[in-house]
């Protein structure tokens, strides 16, 4: 009996050593197939993501792969079913349909390409520039259809440039001399930019005659329909505002925020948009959850000529 046992675990050994020998084998086939497609080797990796598909038929990224390197060699035909097998293994929809796109160009067939060229930018295809660029899909840009399309792609690429709600804030962009309101004695400078596709107003605040510098993250947050500032600074301060565009100023305000001595602070933070050159900005708090109120700070921004 010992003897079986011991033969069983020799051929488990055994049979375990080839299976790592065997993945080690894909592992470095799939590196090779990488380092092709990488490179645009389409010559090479075609037969390399061949012999892949064969030895995983469930892996969608190489069915994929290897549809786009049979069209770039021009086999149109083997790379729609190329295509079939990565959408039925779950490669990115907007990427095979993308690829449909370009070999129906590619076989005469505009309205077979644009047809799967607006699903993918449907889906959310975002690559506007390859789309400008790709000689498959030349035979289409003549297309009135196109153009639209190309429209699309753009916005999916960069949704808050398209969006209204994040524009509402593009009033406080620029470099700015900023100056307290009631006597115009200077008190900083501010660097205020769109970043982050054009979804945040960054903030760069640095005071006159202090070391005090700071942040602060503006974005529209569309899931509760409202505009939120994230304020950090060079001595470890945070302060979260949340608001929106009331009667053209842009009115933020704070929970209530404990303090060292034991009150809590609620701050209402706004911006007046004055002119193209002018907004103001005006910070007020309250130690009493909003009853009474108490100016904290009256700032104009005057924009650098």
């Amino acid at each position: 009996m010992r003897y079986v046992t011991k033969i069983a675990c020799l051929l488990i050994g055994a049979l375990g050593l080839v299976s790592a020998q065997a993945q080690d084998s894909i592992a470095n086939q799939a590196a090779a197939a990488n380092t092709a497609y990488q490179g645009k080797d389409w010559a090479k990796a075609e037969p390399l993501y061949e012999q892949l598909v064969q030895l995983q038929p469930g892996n969608g990224r190489n069915w994929y792969r290897l549809a786009v390197s049979l069209q770039a060699n021009g086999k149109h035909q083997p790379a729609l079913d190329a295509l079939q097998k990565a959408k039925d293994n779950g490669a990115p929809p907007p990427n095979v349909d993308y690829i449909y796109a370009t070999v129906y160009a590619s076989l005469g067939q505009p309205d077979r390409a644009l047809e799967k060229l607006a699903e993918a930018i449907k889906q959310g295809y975002a690559i506007p520039d390859q789309m400008s660029s790709d000689p498959d899909l030349q035979a289409l840009r003549n297309d009135a259809r196109f153009a639209p399309l190309l429209e699309q792609a753009k916005h999916n690429q960069s949704p808050c440039t398209y969006t209204s709600e994040n524009r509402q804030f593009d009033f406080w962009l620029g470099d700015w001399d900023a100056v307290v309101t009631k006597d115009s004695s200077p008190t900083g400078i501010s660097h205020i930019e769109r970043t982050i596709g054009d979804c945040v107003i960054w903030e760069n605040w640095s005071s006159l005659g202090s070391s005090y510098t700071g942040k602060s993250y503006n974005i529209y947050n569309s899931n509760l329909k409202r505009w939120e500032q994230f304020w950090v600074d060079n001595v470890g301060g945070m302060v979260h505002f949340y608001g929106g565009l009331k009667d053209g100023i842009m009115d933020f305000y704070t929970d209530e925020i404990p303090q060292p001595d034991g009150t809590k602070v609620k701050r209402h933070l706004q911006f007046f948009n004055l002119s193209p050159d002018k907004v103001r900005q005006f910070s007020q708090m309250s130690s009493d959850g909003g009853k009474t109120w108490t100016p904290e700070y009256d700032f104009t921004y005057n924009r650098k000529k």
